[in-house]
């Protein structure tokens, strides 16, 4: 599958965890701490995890709870989780870590746990989703195939058969970008950009901006009960660094498009990049948990 660089990941990373839906995330914990009652602690398995940003989005259980989290973060490129222990150190250290401009400190110690697994994503048998509580996936379901989708639902009804198993997938691209001042070429760009977000990125023919609806379909056909809600990235001059690789971005993913003509699309990046400073980006997302049987409270 496309690769993605630590900087890049580093960039989103602010704005993925403002965008989250709190309530959601809220639910996937309350979820765990329900997991917990039955077992001495609760087995997370995050796919495409890149350097962690899921797992580090989560709460940090207080030691009062008694409650241990496992995290099993599965990605294909090495380089990532190798990041993804630098910065954590198997969750077993006090660890202070570079995040961008900033200093942050890892403070999970004992009450988390991670492993890391370099694999292909594509063979979801191969993957080690055993014995886990919750399936987590941030960023990455509009980048796979249909067919992945459905052979991960049948995974987690088998999984369901010895213990209740859960999917919490967020910041799934919904096609719907807005920004402000507008140029005459938006609307062409989105449209070029959308199509772009269907070409295989290595897993088959990607889901793009149907990936959401796609997902709650084939859950709830599985017998999961399935919320969503929305989690835009809303993105102003705070955020010109990745405001300014967005736009790159998007530019190198249209620019071969036959609908595009090259002129007038340099003449949308350069504008665009005029206004990071002074103008707004909204980067449309949905977020989905998705709980076997009647698991699920609204």
């Amino acid at each position: 599958m496309t690769g993605f660089s630590i900087d890049w990941l580093d960039l989103r990373e602010a704005a993925d965890q403002r965008a989250r839906d709190g309530k959601l995330l809220e639910q996937a914990m309350q979820w765990l701490k329900s997991a917990n009652s039955s077992g001495p602690g609760m087995i997370v398995v995050d796919l495409g995890a890149g350097t962690g940003s899921t797992m580090r989005a989560f709460p940090i259980p207080a030691s009062t709870e008694r409650i241990s989290l496992s995290w099993r973060l599965i990605d294909q490129d090495a380089g990532l989780l190798a990041e993804a222990d630098l910065r954590h150190g198997g969750s077993q250290r006090l660890q202070t870590y570079r995040h961008g401009d900033t200093q942050r400190e890892d403070t999970r110690r004992d009450t988390q746990r991670l492993q890391t697994y370099a694999l292909d994503l594509a063979d979801i048998t191969a993957l080690p989703l055993q014995g886990a509580h919750l399936i987590t996936a941030s960023a990455l379901f509009d980048l796979v195939s249909a067919g992945f989708i459905e052979a991960l639902a049948a995974a987690l009804q088998g999984l369901c058969q010895q213990q209740p198993v859960g999917l919490y997938s967020t910041l799934n691209y919904d096609g719907t970008t807005r920004w402000t001042p507008p140029h005459p070429m938006d609307e062409a760009v989105l449209i070029a950009f959308n199509n772009d977000q269907h070409r295989d990125k290595g897993m088959g023919p990607a889901l793009g901006p149907g990936a959401a609806r796609y997902v709650e379909r084939v859950f709830t056909r599985s017998g999961f009960k399935v919320l969503s809600a929305a989690s835009p990235w809303i993105l102003d001059g705070t955020d010109s660094k990745l405001v300014t690789a967005l736009i790159s971005g998007i530019g190198d993913a249209v620019a071969r498009d036959p609908a595009l003509d090259a002129a007038s699309l340099q003449d949308w990046i350069q504008f665009r990049k005029a206004q990071v400073t002074t103008g707004t980006c909204i980067v449309g997302h949905t977020d989905l948990l998705a709980l076997p049987g009647n698991d699920v409270k609204q």
